[in-house]
Order: structure tokens, then sequence, then C-alpha cells
């Protein structure tokens, strides 16, 4: 393997860190709703941050699979929406300083990638690395936001029930580098925010500010989330005025809720908000969905 260290260029004022934790949200692959994009803006725009490390994007990018988009306006091109990746160190609300990773997914040297990845949470002494991202899922949006988790140790997830068997997906950057990371004796999670499949395609503030509390909840960190949560109230009541303007629309968010409530009230858990709910209706239904979803993106990743 070529030297993973020269993927990445370190900044010359790094700030001094005391086992930052590193979170992860790239894109490029899968992310319903925009969760993971929407919690990386919002915390880049939200809090003090600095730039860390800068990843040689041209090793790793395929520019057919993604053409960056260009504007060209009346005789010139105006501009290019260049593609980058990068690491940042930010501050939380308490002044902890913490590691963001935010970019375009490798399409290619993923293994070289993450053993880059690798070096900078062993030179920065990280000991939690956390991916986030969103899946579309046959729930309903008039109900609790819930999430899915998973982690290189049992006692990472304790106290989440899985909300689907065992299944075969396409892989993805995010997902190997929480496997690699875990066998190389690091401790690293991701959370899976549930995306009301309808608003897939949609930005959804909603699941972002979940994915928040989520990554708050498991690194000790202070993150905020009110400006989420204010576009997210905005976003529900656009919805709902569509909902009700649509009889089929409303038939099927209707649907969807019994379902929802079915399951609650059939589990006793009381709700399904993340970290005290299981799965959600049933294991295979779930996993056909995301294994139809995820194939169908595998397929849209090739080149023209």
């Amino acid at each position: 393997m070529l030297d993973p260290e020269e993927l990445f260029t370190t900044s010359p004022d790094v700030p001094a860190t005391d086992r930052p934790v590193l979170v992860h949200a790239l894109s490029g692959f899968i992310d319903a709703g925009a969760a993971g994009q929407l919690l990386r803006d919002h915390l880049l725009e939200s809090l003090e941050h600095q730039l860390v490390a800068t990843f040689d994007i041209d090793q790793l990018l395929d520019y057919r699979s993604r053409r960056p988009p260009m504007i060209f306006d009346g005789n010139h091109w105006e501009s290019y929406d260049e593609p980058s990746l990068l690491l940042h160190a930010l501050r939380d609300g308490d002044g902890r300083t913490f590691l963001l990773l935010e970019g375009a997914e490798p399409d290619v040297q993923w293994e070289r990638f993450i053993a880059a990845v690798r070096l900078l949470v062993e030179r920065f002494a990280v000991p939690l690395t956390i991916g986030v991202h969103g899946i579309p899922m046959g729930v309903p949006h008039s109900r609790p936001t819930t999430v899915t988790a998973h982690g290189t140790r049992p006692e990472l997830t304790a106290g989440r029930e899985p909300w689907v068997g065992r299944i075969q997906v396409p892989g993805s950057v995010i997902n190997l580098m929480e496997y690699r990371l875990g066998q190389a004796g690091h401790d690293a999670m991701g959370f899976a925010v549930h995306v009301p499949h309808y608003l897939s395609q949609s930005e959804y503030p909603d699941a972002a500010a979940a994915l928040v509390d989520q990554v708050a909840a498991a690194s000790g960190l202070s993150l905020p989330t009110s400006s989420l949560r204010i576009a997210a109230a905005e976003t529900r009541r656009q919805i709902d005025e569509q909902v009700a303007a649509s009889t089929e629309v409303a038939a099927v968010v209707k649907a969807l809720e019994d379902q929802y409530d079915a399951y609650v009230g059939g589990s006793g858990r009381g709700d399904l908000l993340a970290g005290r709910g299981g799965g959600f209706p049933t294991a295979d239904e779930l996993g056909a969905e995301l294994e139809r979803y995820l194939a169908d993106r595998a397929k849209g990743d090739q080149p023209d």
C-alpha cells in the first residue's frame, strides 16, 4: 500500500487537543434527508472551528461518477463547486475540542484513506469515532424520530435493541472505516437516523437534530440544536400543509402512523425515541427496504 500519510496535509497551526472525539459526516452514497450534511453545516456554522488537515481529493474522487457542478454565465465559466475532504477542530459549548471529518466520500483507495484516518486517530489519541448519516424508512414524520446505533463493541450500543437482523448491503467508506478501526482496537460507532421515505430526497432538519443529540449523548459533548429545531418545526408545518391538501398522501401517512402506533403499543416501550427503542416495524421488512434502496444507489454510482 502507498504511504497513507501522503494523502493529507496537516495545517501548520494545529490547535492543542486532549483526546478529542472524531465525528465524520461524508457525502456521496447514502444520506436520506441530507441528515449528515445538515449536521455538518450546522456544527461548522454554530461553533468555533479551525482547519486541521486537508485530504488530496484528486487522488480519491471519481469525477466521472460525481461530476462537480459548474456555473456558465453567458460567455464564460463563472464558478466551480470544488470538492473537498477536510478535518476540522471545533469547540463545543463547554470549550471542549473535538474533530469533524467532512466532505466527499472517497470513490477509490478506500483502504489507504482509512489507514490515513487511523493515523490521525492515533496521532490525536482519539478515544471514539462517530459516523452519522440518514437512511429512508417506512416511518411517519408525525412521530418521534428514531435512530439505529451500531459500534465496534457491544458496550457502545448498550440498551439499544437492533432494528434489523443479518443483511447484506453495498459497502461504504463510513461503515468500512468503523469496521477497520474496530479491528485495530479503536472504539468506533455510528448513528443512522430513520427518515420518512417520502422525504428522503428533501432536507429534513428533524433528522439532523436527532443525530446531534445522539452524538452529544455518546460523546459527552455540548452541542447546540436550537436552529435545527426551529427549521424542523417550519419543515413539519409545510409537510402537514401538503399532507392535508392531498387525500391520497394523507391516507399513506395515516397508515404509517397506525403501523408505528401498533408497534409501540405492542412493544410496551411507550415510544420509539432513539436510545430507548428497537426495530420498526419488522426486521425483514426494513432489511428488504434498505437493501433495495442501497442497491439502487449503488447502480447510480456507476460512471458514465
